[in-house]
């Protein structure tokens, strides 16, 4: 792809899906899958699994970090500017305008239901995400990382640990485990 077409379809497709999907960082993580993945081939599996982890673990908002970090592999500093962009337009237009008619929009009970209606599509698509992306730990056979997923999910959701905490010792139990494959210790 030409540099001027890329950077085009680079704000086009970011403006796209930030304008499009509702319910946060997560859900735009199968957007970027079905775009620069499967439809271009601009990125791989393995890179935007990467990439989110990136933006997660990054300050600010996922999607915006996604979008950037997305723009950046794809066409460098250029699509990073224009994806960052392309990717909180939409945000603000949409705010500037429910600003201007808060109060008509305030009470108005078919954009409550609309809004609850989303919900659900979010909580589908998240579940969606959860799914692919565990079932390419499985793929791998990364036993290891079979376990910690449920793991986490019990420690947070039933036992009502701290998701910091979870996390931290998430990241710990996961450098040991890449230092023992790097050095190939039995245990």
């Amino acid at each position: 792809m030409k540099k001027l077409p890329l950077l085009c379809w680079l704000f086009g497709i970011n403006f796209f899906i930030s304008a499009f999907t509702f319910g946060g960082g997560y859900v735009v993580i199968p957007m970027i899958r079905k775009y620069f993945v499967q439809n271009k081939n601009l990125l791989c599996e393995s890179e935007l699994l990467d990439m989110a982890a990136i933006a997660q673990s990054s300050p600010g908002a996922i999607a915006v970090n996604l979008s950037v970090l997305a723009g950046y592999k794809t066409a460098g500093l250029k699509g990073a500017i224009i994806s960052g962009l392309a990717s909180v337009l939409p945000a603000l237009l949409i705010l500037s305008v429910i600003s201007a008619g808060y109060q008509a929009f305030r009470d108005n009970t078919v954009v409550s239901a609309v809004l609850k209606g989303m919900e659900a599509g979010v909580a589908a698509l998240i579940v969606d995400l959860v799914y692919d992306m565990c079932r390419n730990i499985f793929k791998e056979g990364r036993l290891f990382f079979s376990i910690l997923i449920p793991l986490a999910f019990i420690a947070s959701f039933f036992l009502q640990i701290n998701a910091a905490l979870i996390i931290a010792a998430s990241a710990l139990l996961c450098l040991l485990e890449c230092f023992i494959r790097r050095n190939k210790v039995t245990v």
